[in-house]
């Protein structure tokens, strides 16, 4: 017999719950991404890890549980690409660069968003203040900069989230749009690393 199911694929690796918690929280990510607090069940993050859905339960409880724990990764992400980057140049330019390579990654940018929109759950709401004031502190450490140049840094950086939401920004930085075109052209600053 010459069937795959004839062939033993050897002994399956049972996987750690450490790596399925990271798998889940990947899949959570990508899952509420797309459809957002409210579109997205533990039903849907569980079949893109292929496991169940009590077993996402079982590691998160709750579906909140589960959705700020795609709002952490994201928010880590940022932390360590702004710390990564002032390692070697402790600028607002630098960040500004660190956080233009995250455009490519919309998901976590997409996940910030649904975030910043089901903040009025008084579960999330905290969690999302609590790490956007983490970020806009770890700027000004990191930097030096102060609050005015913080503030344009912050503003800068949600411009471009919501431009990376709407898909109008190319690969190569440019707008998609006239419009969006134009507004980074504005932006030539922020990604050429004037400050």
């Amino acid at each position: 017999m010459t069937s795959a199911s004839a062939t033993p694929a050897g002994p399956r690796r049972r996987l750690t719950a450490a790596v399925r918690h990271e798998q889940v929280v990947g899949a959570a990510v990508l899952a509420f991404a797309e459809s957002g607090y409210a579109g997205t069940t533990t039903d849907d993050v569980a079949r893109r890890v292929g496991v169940s859905q009590p077993y996402v339960i079982q590691l998160f409880g709750t579906k909140q549980a589960l959705f700020l724990a795609a709002v952490d990764r994201a928010c880590d992400r940022i932390e360590t690409a702004f710390r990564d980057a002032a390692a070697v140049q402790p600028d607002l330019a630098s960040l500004g660069r660190a956080f233009q390579a995250l455009l490519g990654q919309r998901e976590l940018l997409l996940v910030l968003l649904h975030g910043f929109a089901a903040s009025g759950d008084p579960a999330i709401g905290p969690v999302m203040r609590r790490r956007y004031g983490d970020i806009y502190r770890l700027v000004r450490d990191l930097t030096g900069a102060d609050v005015d140049q913080t503030f344009t840094f912050m503003a800068t950086g949600k411009l471009l989230t919501v431009m990376s939401a709407m898909d109008v920004i190319a690969p190569d930085g440019r707008g998609r749009e006239p419009w969006a075109d134009e507004l980074m052209s504005s932006l030539s600053r922020f990604r050429a690393g004037n400050d």
